[in-house]
């Protein structure tokens, strides 16, 4: 999802290890300061202009997982009264290197 006419998609793709694609809300990805580097236009990064994010570490499960947190995120970032979200026993391990890996701290998320 490459930008359009100079200006940057509303989108961007999200890869994962196996090659499952997860085509996510630019805004709701910048709860990663990881993530938030690469797409920032003056980084330089490939993924700034190509909207396009390729994790080589993260498996098609968890990105799915780390995915529907963005999401859920950004849908709720402005209430106070935000339901548990469920996450499979089976992949805990994997989704926090993940959020390690991304940079995603529990406590930031709440303060934004």
């Amino acid at each position: 999802m490459a930008a359009l006419n100079g200006s940057q998609s509303r989108y961007v793709t999200l890869v994962s290890s196996d090659g499952f694609e997860f085509v996510v809300l630019r805004e709701a990805t910048f709860i990663s300061p990881a993530i938030k580097s690469m797409l920032d236009p003056k980084s330089q990064f490939a993924e700034s202009r190509t909207g396009r994010c390729v994790f080589e570490e993260i498996s098609g499960m968890v990105l799915e997982k780390v995915v529907e947190y963005f999401q859920y995120w950004y849908k709720n970032k402005e209430r106070e009264d935000v339901p548990d979200m469920e996450i499979p026993v089976e992949l805990c391990l994997e989704i926090l290197t993940a959020a390690d890996y991304l940079g995603i701290d529990s406590k930031a998320s709440l303060k934004r």
